[in-house]
């Protein structure tokens, strides 16, 4: 699993950017996304790129993805989230400082997933039977 910090200018961009990498990332959420205080993101951003960032942002977020670090990175380079995306790799220092703010971060308003989380499967009950009947379309962001 990966842990991906988002900063940006206000919350339509980042949940533009989540909605870019599940959709276009094909990358797949672990948790909900978290509210990060801006000031500690961009310090954490500062400290991992050890340098000065050109602009600070005002709203961030945070969260796991199930797939691992590499793969998040190379994903997240094919396309141009409207926010900064940092992959956080578990070798640097910030990591559990990060890792330990989500436990006790609220969640981030907004966010809904645009990923089937029944596979694909439609539920119908006849006359008390109940039947799962596969749809592919409902399933159209799954891993290809």
């Amino acid at each position: 699993m990966a842990l991906i910090l988002i900063r940006g200018e206000n919350n339509s961009k980042l949940l533009n950017a989540i909605a870019d990498m599940e959709r276009h990332g094909n990358l797949n959420l672990a948790t909900k996304p978290k509210i990060i205080d801006a000031k500690f993101a961009d310090s954490l951003v500062e400290k991992i790129l050890n340098s000065k960032l050109r602009t600070s942002s005002k709203v961030a977020t945070a969260f796991f993805v199930k797939e691992d670090i590499t793969l998040s990175i190379m994903q997240i380079k094919k396309i141009h989230p409207p926010a900064h995306v940092v992959v956080v790799s578990d070798e640097y220092d910030v990591f559990n400082q990060l890792k330990n703010k989500l436990n006790n971060a609220p969640d981030f308003k907004g966010y809904y997933s645009h990923k089937a989380k029944n596979g694909g499967k439609i539920d119908y009950k006849l006359k008390g039977k109940v039947k799962h009947i596969e749809n592919k379309k409902i399933n159209s962001y799954s891993n290809k």
